[in-house]
């Protein structure tokens, strides 16, 4: 092949894989300059001249003119009389340049330039993906779902590559079908030994954040910030907002009105119930707020430890606590802070403490049913069994013989 073929080649090659011609050029002058070491030792005495456009190169060789029988490296040194053969007037110590023709490499040459141009575009094609994807973190997208596999999704976006949902970054109660269109947010781009690894979430914090910032024009134009998000996929989230206008109330321009705005993005999270909270820096306000719907009576907190007493009166700790656990354990990310809550004793005269029944409950499981929350008899009624047995990890034989003893004795 001659060089303006093989220039074509790779200029119709640069057409598909997207690689801009100074780039493609400085590819292949570094390839022909790697071959030149390889023949001659070095490359510092050559000239590498590439036209893209006209599809054509160059290489030129510089050369010292010495004496005849001088000649110590022949591809530094040129004698006179060879010299002169070219140029009559050429006298030693002059420099003489001749151009090297592609011909003359030998066949192997050419066939490790194209084996050495093709590994190296597909080198930069890779690099150039990680590139633009990692730019894109963070990035809210829409793609097709390509393939349905047991631990992953495979979708494919809209400029033809592949995009991965694993089992973890789903929404639990996610259906998927081939063809469908969904959307999901750009967590991390990993490059291995095949090419970069494009992964997108649909559980991630960040995702429920990019859907308020579509759905929320203030926050889009930044009248509103969206100071944290926590979630439970496809259970509950609670979200911290913040207005830098007097004038607008953050937490109903979210919710929109009749829920307006909130409903599209509760619908596209399998009906993910969604608290938002008016962001504030006073932590003992913040931990109130992030505690709704239930409503404290008194809180304790300790700065130092990041942790809060929080006491509540009778009907509201099943709330506090939530289905699952949920409640509590959101606003505890949310806040930063651990929280423990308790019923308030200025509520509780026909109640009993659990330190009471020591002699029919085991301290274990004292301590365990105290560290959700139940402090009292009624505290631990008042929640359902499975919720007490799933949030203090007790059996339900022994979950069933505590309910026995508390109800015995308020009775």
């Amino acid at each position: 092949m001659n060089s303006k073929g093989l220039i074509e080649t790779f200029s119709e090659f640069k057409e598909i894989k997207n690689i801009d011609r100074p780039t493609l050029a400085a590819i292949l002058e570094e390839v022909f300059r790697a071959v030149l070491v390889k023949n001659y030792g070095q490359d510092d005495n050559y000239d590498v001249i590439i036209n893209i456009d006209k599809g054509d190169f160059e290489i030129w060789r510089s050369r010292e003119v010495v004496p005849d029988g001088a000649v110590v490296d022949p591809n530094r040194q040129v004698s006179l009389s060879d010299a002169q053969r070219v140029d009559e007037d050429f006298e030693v110590g002059e420099e003489m340049t001749d151009e090297v023709r592609f011909e003359d490499f030998a066949r192997r040459n050419i066939l490790s330039i194209r084996q050495n141009l093709s590994s190296r575009i597909a080198e930069l094609e890779r690099s150039q993906l990680y590139e633009s994807y990692q730019d894109r973190v963070g990035e809210l997208i829409s793609a097709e779902i390509y393939q349905v596999r047991k631990r992953e999704v495979i979708l494919t976006h809209g400029d033809g590559h592949e995009l991965i949902l694993p089992k973890q970054e789903q929404i639990p109660s996610d259906f998927y079908r081939k063809g469908e269109t969904i959307r999901a947010v750009i967590v991390r781009v990993e490059m291995e030994g095949s090419g970069p690894k494009i992964f997108v979430s649909r559980a991630s914090p960040l995702f429920l954040e990019r859907l308020l910032e579509q759905e929320v024009p203030e926050i889009a134009d930044g009248l509103i910030t969206v100071k944290k998000v926590v979630r439970i996929p496809g259970e509950r989230a609670k979200v911290a907002v913040e207005s830098y206008d007097d004038r607008i109330d953050p937490v109903g321009a979210c919710v929109g009105a009749r829920g307006s705005r909130i409903s599209g993005i509760v619908r596209e999270l399998h009906n993910e119930n969604i608290d938002v909270i008016n962001y504030s820096p006073n932590i003992g306000l913040m931990i109130a707020r992030a505690l709704s719907p239930a409503r404290i009576t008194q809180l304790r907190i300790d700065e130092e430890r990041k942790q809060v007493e929080a006491f509540l009166e009778q009907g509201e700790v099943s709330l506090a606590i939530g289905k699952g656990g949920f409640n509590i354990r959101l606003a505890s990310q949310l806040t930063g802070y651990k929280i423990d809550v308790y019923r308030d004793s200025d509520n509780s005269e026909d109640d009993l403490n659990l330190e009471e029944f020591l002699d029919e409950i085991e301290p274990w499981v004292v301590e365990a049913l105290k560290r959700i929350g139940c402090d009292t008899a009624r505290s631990v009624l008042e929640l359902d069994p499975e919720d007490i047995m799933r949030q203090a990890d007790l059996e339900e034989e022994t979950v069933q013989h505590v309910l026995s003893v508390l109800r015995n004795e308020l009775e």
